[in-house]
């Protein structure tokens, strides 16, 4: 098996060094990469535009350039995400909840660096799994059917609890807010309107790129309005200061090898986007690590772990797509789209009817993985020397492409005016101290929690029984019922020792007046 790879992983790189494929790759990776870093914008958007340009185009160079937008987007989107706060691709919501306080502290360079090297390594080990594991990957994601789905959501749908410092219950009550947010729109069953409010546009539902705008971007600027500078602009950042220290690749190790070994067990997964992924990665990290609270004031494990996670499910989400034709997120369902009108139909038989593509877009992701190494390297100090640019002039121009980008999704101004509601929201839910990333999660698993709920019953015929019966979705219950004991156990331990602490100082008190008592009898004697 593994001489046969080799050997097809050999042909795969004859494809994609043709001098064709190998521009069309790069096109792909520098427009993605550019279209990551602008506020606003993201391999949905980019896709879609140039989507028309290869329905005239060789099958092979058409599917690795759009390619090299998707994961070239992902490397762009965390420059935004922690430079500016802005996500320009959902994901990266989780990279700002610590990359942008390292940006604040005057870290932004070293978090850039970290998330160079945690994108790399990511992708890599994700490219190696597909070589040696599609095999393995494609049985088992036969496997997983409407009550595994579901329990997967689950236990994403309770780590996004996990998300927000402070009461768990904050949490959770965002994560319920934004299930509600996502199930605006049609009854995808029935056909009725849910509500909508007598709003047609609101049919089709919220977007999920203005809702990530707004309460990340959008927020971020009414709450710091008042501010005419960026707080590190006067700082002194040189190539050697965007280099992370050796203490720092040893703090950020580990939490890159879990984010890398959750993405690519997701990746398998068919039905599941990359944001549950790094939502999951970050909740990880935040469980195990001995300073909890810390994160979200600048952790590097908060920036290293969901960005491997964001990588490696990059790649391996290219396995359940192109072998299964399930699609993981709405960009992989474009990159579906663009196969079947090249006349070509994703499912088991793809790797021996099509070699060239699926074995050169294989090799097409190590090139353009350091291709963006080679050309991100000398561009980080561009990206740090925003932070020079004054406030007044930085982020109007950001709403500017915060604007073009939402418009241009659907070419609906009613997408500007939900970006601004939900700025609104976010600068305040945010100045109540709730933190508004599980809203994100929320949204996006809601309506895949209620298809594969109402799905998996409908098949069971209303047993309820069917979600514990199988064992893959009974473990992914017993984890979510685990980790929900887990954080009534913390919250509990938490109260315990508050009342604790609140009882020193009067112990501590009554102490100091036994000690004064006791001397002022000495003295009296």
């Amino acid at each position: 098996m593994d001489s046969t790879a080799l050997h097809n992983l050999w042909f795969g790189f004859g494809v994609a060094l043709q001098g064709s494929n190998l521009l069309w790759s790069l096109f792909g990776v520098l427009v993605g990469n550019l279209i990551g870093v602008l506020p606003g914008m993201g391999a949905l958007s980019a896709i879609s535009i140039l989507m028309p340009l290869t329905y005239a185009m060789h099958p092979v160079p058409a599917i690795l350039m759009l390619a090299g937008i998707f994961y070239g987007s992902q490397y762009g989107g965390a420059i935004g995400a922690i430079l500016l706060n802005l996500p320009s691709h959902p994901p990266h919501a989780v990279t700002c909840l610590d990359g942008y306080p390292m940006t604040r502290a005057g870290k932004g360079g070293t978090a850039l660096g970290i998330t160079m090297i945690c994108s790399f390594f990511a992708a890599s080990v994700g490219i190696i799994v597909m070589i040696f594991a599609s095999p393995l990957l494609t049985a088992v994601a036969f496997k997983f059917g409407p009550a595994e789905l579901f329990s997967i959501m689950l236990l994403g749908l309770l780590a996004g609890s996990t998300m927000s410092r402070g009461s768990p219950l904050k949490g959770v009550a965002m994560t319920l807010f934004g299930m509600l947010c996502g199930i605006v729109g049609t009854d995808p069953n029935s056909g009725t309107f849910r509500f909508t409010m007598g709003i047609p546009e609101l049919s089709d539902g919220l977007e999920l790129v203005a809702i990530a705008m707004g309460l990340f971007g959008v927020a971020d600027f009414l709450l710091n309005v008042n501010r005419m500078r960026v707080v590190t602009a006067n700082a002194k950042l040189r190539l050697r200061d965007m280099r992370p220290s050796l203490a720092e690749l040893k703090t950020a190790f580990w939490p890159m090898v879990r984010g890398t070994g959750v993405g690519t067990l997701f990746g398998a997964m068919p039905g599941t986007g990359p944001t549950i992924t790094t939502f999951i990665a970050y909740a990880l990290e935040r469980k195990i690590s001995r300073t909890p609270d810390k994160f979200g004031t600048g952790m590097i494990a908060g920036v290293a772990a969901p960005e491997a996670s964001a990588h490696s499910k990059t790649q391996v989400d290219f396995v359940p797509t192109m072998s299964l034709g399930i699609p993981g997120d709405a960009v992989m369902a474009l990159i579906l789209g663009a196969l079947l009108v090249q006349g070509i139909t994703p499912g088991p038989q793809l790797i021996s009817d099509h070699p060239d593509i699926f074995w050169g877009l294989i090799a097409s992701f190590w090139i353009g993985n350091i291709l963006l190494m080679v050309l991100n390297i000398p561009l980080i100090g561009v990206w740090v020397k925003l932070l020079r640019v004054p406030y007044r002039y930085m982020f109007p121009s950001a709403m500017f492409f915060i604007v073009v980008g939402v418009f241009s999704t659907q070419n609906s101004l009613f997408q500007v005016w939900e970006v601004l509601a939900f700025g609104v929201i976010g600068a305040l839910l945010s100045w109540l101290r709730f933190s508004v990333a599980p809203i994100l999660l929320g949204f996006v698993l809601g309506p895949m929690v209620e298809e594969n709920f109402r799905r998996a019953l409908l098949l069971s015929r209303g047993d309820m029984r069917v979600f514990v019966e199988h064992p893959i979705s009974a473990a992914f219950v017993a984890a979510s019922a685990f980790l929900l004991l887990a954080v009534m156990y913390s919250s509990w331990r938490n109260r315990q020792g508050a009342a604790k602490m609140n009882a020193f100082p009067e112990s501590q008190r009554k102490q100091s007046e036994r000690t004064a008592s006791c001397n002022s009898e000495s003295g009296d004697i």
